[in-house]
């Protein structure tokens, strides 16, 4: 009887990304001796053997349209051996193995409307979250508060002006997905959900929507003779949470929803300890299709960390040099009671030394 054929396995997981990289990156893997910055947006780096491999990265957009997709990878096909990559923070980098190829491929990317930059101690393509286009939480969609502020700092992503590098990200909301940057903008739901309790028992799942409550502030409730939700609004904190399984927990408010910055935090262990962000600017309208106001305070704060950070200080190596009451006093934000931390477990992030920050 013949033996029966194995089952092949299931792809799943990351591809082998040898098959993608540059012939020079792959024939010197591991072999990298040093590398360089010639120009904003442009790394070189050579190998033990002398072969070099050079970069560029241009600025693009998380969201992508299949037309812009293609007019790029028509640029590496033609300018870069036909071999591109995208960063984490969404822009896409060139790989060349001559200098000579430098400067056409950058006309290209320049002259199709692409900005060659975001490398070293510039401002770095800002990263953001979902969206409407894949969750329903959000207060405003982020990428279009990146599209306006990335419009304001333009020049700075162009050039390298800063003290080190500045990475700054944008979340829907204050829950879920996000990231760590040295500016972190988020969109704050400042009210409770607004519950209309003749769907909720047709449309809701009560327990899930009980059960993912961060804060255990939703319970069963009767109105009208009907089951339903209600909200303690002492505990909520007007995350958004229950909207999602829950829509006629409305929280989305043209009036109430705002805007945060925070600034600061370590995600790593370079330089100083992991540290959270701090809170620095609040209640900023969501005003589209521009946010002016939220934009800035964000150019109010990079201008201030550029004129008197030191060379080679991250934004929190900055504040934590200076201190927090210097950083709003140059920033001139106010500081309410609100920025104090005031639960049960903020004793450890409060200044309890008597050193001096100068």
């Amino acid at each position: 009887m013949a033996k029966k054929e194995m089952r092949r396995p299931i792809e799943s997981g990351c591809p082998d990304g040898f098959q993608y990289m540059h012939p020079v990156m792959v024939k010197n893997f591991g072999q990298w001796k040093w590398h360089d910055h010639p120009r904003p947006g442009v790394l070189r780096h050579v190998s033990e053997n002398g072969d070099s491999i050079w970069t560029v990265r241009a600025g693009t957009q998380r969201i992508l349209d299949v037309f812009t997709l293609r007019t790029l990878c028509d640029i590496g096909d033609e300018f870069a051996d036909g071999h591109v990559r995208f960063t984490i923070r969404s822009n896409i980098e060139y790989m060349v193995d001559g200098e000579e190829k430098v400067n056409p491929l950058i006309d290209a990317l320049e002259s199709a409307g692409f900005v060659v930059g975001g490398t070293a101690n510039s401002v770095a393509m800002i990263a953001h979250t979902q969206g409407w286009l894949h969750c329903d939480i959000p207060g405003t969609d982020a990428s279009g508060v990146v599209k306006s502020m990335m419009d304001e700092l333009i020049d700075e992503f162009r050039n390298c002006n800063m003290p080190n590098r500045v990475h700054i990200t944008t979340s829907c909301c204050q829950i879920n997905c996000g990231g760590q940057g040295d500016i972190a903008i988020n969109v704050q739901h400042t009210k409770p959900p607004k519950i209309n309790h003749d769907l909720v028992a047709n449309v809701c799942e009560r327990p899930s929507v009980v059960a993912r409550c961060p804060v255990a502030a939703i319970r069963p409730a009767q109105v009208n003779g009907k089951p339903t939700l209600e909200v303690d609004e002492k505990k909520c904190i007007c995350c958004g949470a229950c909207y999602p399984p829950c829509p006629p927990m409305q929280i989305n408010d043209p009036e109430h929803t705002k805007l945060a910055i925070w600034v600061g935090g370590n995600h790593s262990n370079a330089r100083s300890k992991p540290s959270f962000q701090k809170l620095v600017a609040s209640g900023i309208p969501n005003n589209p299709p521009r946010w002016p106001e939220a934009t800035a305070i964000v150019k109010n704060i990079l201008n201030t960390y550029k004129d008197d950070a030191r060379d080679w200080e991250r934004i929190n190596d900055w504040i934590d040099r200076i201190g927090w009451s210097r950083f709003f006093e140059l920033t001139g934000l106010p500081f309410t009671k609100y920025h104090i931390d005031h639960w049960r477990g903020s004793r450890k992030s409060l200044n309890s030394s008597t050193h001096i920050r100068f």
